[in-house]
């Protein structure tokens, strides 16, 4: 199972983007509750978490997907947010941020020595990292991606590591991205 974690703040388009074209490949994902079952964006965009928190087990999933966000804050202050993505790197499952998001896993020295991007002005919270600048950066297991602007292409990057490259790139044409 990918969890895809909720805080309030979250960025929206990144989060509802990502979790789209990994639905249409057919992966195993639920939206996780960090602050509740009913989650408020940034936008002030309401959505139902599939579970909360309190109901998953972080040594259960699949791969840890980080929207970004001032809710970025609200992700980073949940012990259960960071076991889970540190399961995840730890096992060489799927670890992916996006916009601010990258900072947790700086913080948590995932991206050391890695090849790296975020959004504009959060480069020196991505401690050891390489800071490339591009839309989406995938090294190795480590998903990163600038922003809402590619939230979609953060979602292909996501399915090609966690499927393959050939189903990223049918969801992409059939939603005319291509």
């Amino acid at each position: 199972m990918y969890y895809l974690f909720l805080a309030d703040g979250f960025e929206e388009t990144e989060a509802l983007a990502a979790l789209d074209v990994m639905r249409r490949a057919g992966m195993n994902v639920q939206t996780v509750g960090v602050t509740g079952e009913v989650v408020t964006s940034s936008h002030n965009v309401t959505v139902k978490a599939d579970v909360t928190i309190d109901q998953i087990n972080p040594k259960a999933a699949d791969g840890a997907v980080l929207p970004g966000g001032p809710g970025t804050i609200n992700l980073e202050q949940c012990g259960r947010v960071l076991d889970c993505v540190t399961y995840c790197y730890e096992n060489k499952l799927p670890v992916c941020a996006i916009c601010a998001a990258p900072s947790i896993l700086g913080h948590l020295g995932i991206l050391e020595g890695r090849t790296a991007t975020c959004f504009p002005g959060f480069e020196t919270e991505l401690k050891g990292a390489t800071c490339t600048g591009a839309h989406v950066e995938t090294d190795g297991h480590v998903i990163t991606a600038k922003g809402a602007g590619c939230a979609v292409e953060f979602g292909h990057a996501i399915v090609s590591l966690a499927v393959s490259k050939e189903a990223a790139d049918k969801v992409i044409s059939d939603m005319q991205c291509l």
